[in-house]
Order: C-alpha cells, then structure tokens, then sequence
C-alpha cells in the first residue's frame, strides 16, 4: 500500500542520514472515506501527504496571519497564489478556508527546530520564518510573499500545505516546483554556496511527489519584477 511504502521509504532516509528530525506517520489518502469522493462533481482532491518533518502546531496563530513570511530572510522573492477549490461544489472557489503554509528558508532550515544541515546546527526554535497562515478570499485564493526555498538532504523542493474548513482539517498536502526552475534557482549567486540538489535529482526521485507529481506541481514565472511566481490549485472536499 502507498501509506507503508512511504512511511518505510521515510524511515529509511532518517536511518541513512542519522539526522534527528521527527517524522510523522504519512497520510496518503484513504479512498475508503467518503468525504474524499468527489465523482459526482467531476474533480478530485489533492493527494494526502505528510506534515511532517517540520510542522508547528503550537505558533499558529496572529503572529503568523500575514502575507509577508520572509521574517527577513535571503533569497529570491517567491509571490505565492493558491486557490482552494471545493471538490463538493463542481471545484468552484471555497471563500473562508483557513490556510497554513511552510517551508525552509534559502539553506534548507527551518523554523521553529533545532536543524542540522550544510551550515552547520542552527537553533530556530524561537523564530517562525517562511511560515504563514490566510483565510481564502471570495475568489478562494490566498497570497504569500516568500523566498524561493532552498533544499534539505532526502527531499526536492517543496512547500507544505494544510487547509481547514470550519476549523476542520480538509487536507494536508505538499507543493512541488518544477525541475528546470530549481535548477536554474540554485545556480544563482544567492543559492550557489548550497548548489544543486546532490540527494534528490529531480521530483520524480522524491518519495513525496514520485506518484502524485501531475497533482502536486505548481505553475512557477518568472516575476518581471524579480524573483518568480507560484500559482497552485489546492482541492478539498469542502
């Protein structure tokens, strides 16, 4: 089943690399539940992943309701747009879903955790860099402003996502961004110290993305005022 094979390929990588980070269990979605149905409206839901290594449930609140999450972190400027999608209403825009989004910072750590990586250990475990959280508008969108995120040993770059639905948890989903933009990213002079991904070559390597990519990959421009930007469509069974 997708759920063990994911969850056995996880733990894998923790005991190949020795880094100590917790993962929760995966949460590929149960086809067996009935909220996840959406024959009848002609569209389907995002594909379940885990929230795990580096979620934050206990600084998820004002101080995270922005669009800006930079905190002042270096990198390429990321205009971030998704648009939640209600798989119970033909996929038409879902007004009022709260959504929370993370993701590491140029170097690949994280807030809110004690991280190990290319730079050293970091303790971040006070801040809440590239971590964000918005309502959805009547159009169903939320925007961020962000930094392109870098890249940690064992995974391709990616954004997490969850979405609640009167303070509900819909889904728990994962963003990809596309190979040629990664590595063209990560050429650049702000990115060339961590250089290219040397663990995950591209998406189709990942164990997230390697069987939901088509779901999971973003739309990522160049932003002609510098930097790129990302558009996505998140489905829930709202």
């Amino acid at each position: 089943m997708e759920n063990t094979r994911k969850k056995f390929l996880k733990q894998l990588l923790i005991s190949a690399t020795a880094v100590p980070v917790l993962i929760d269990a995966c949460k590929k979605g149960d086809s067996t539940d009935p909220s996840k149905d959406s024959s009848s409206s002609g569209c389907t839901v995002s594909p379940e992943e885990t929230d795990g290594p580096y979620p934050l449930y206990t600084s998820r609140g004002s101080s995270i309701q922005r669009v800006d999450i930079t905190d002042g972190k270096e990198g390429l400027p990321l205009h971030i747009t998704l648009n939640i999608l209600n798989t119970n209403d033909s996929c038409n825009p879902l007004a009022n879903a709260r959504v929370d989004i993370w993701h590491c910072d140029k170097d690949g750590y994280y807030s809110g955790y004690s991280n190990r990586g290319y730079l050293g250990n970091q303790d971040n475990t006070a801040l809440v860099f590239c971590r964000g959280l918005q309502y959805s508008d009547t159009a169903g969108q939320v925007k961020f402003t962000s930094v392109y995120p870098g890249w940690y040993e064992g995974r391709i770059t990616h954004i997490h996502a969850q979405v609640y639905v009167n303070s509900k948890l819909k889904t728990t989903t994962q963003i990809a961004f596309p190979d040629d933009i990664n590595t063209a990213v990560y050429k650049t002079a702000l990115y060339a110290a961590h250089g290219q991904n040397t663990s995950v070559a591209k998406n189709s390597a990942d164990m997230i993305f390697s069987d939901s990519l088509s779901a999971e990959l973003a739309s990522v421009t160049v932003n002609t005022g510098g930097g790129y930007d990302l558009v996505h469509n998140i489905y829930v069974a709202g």
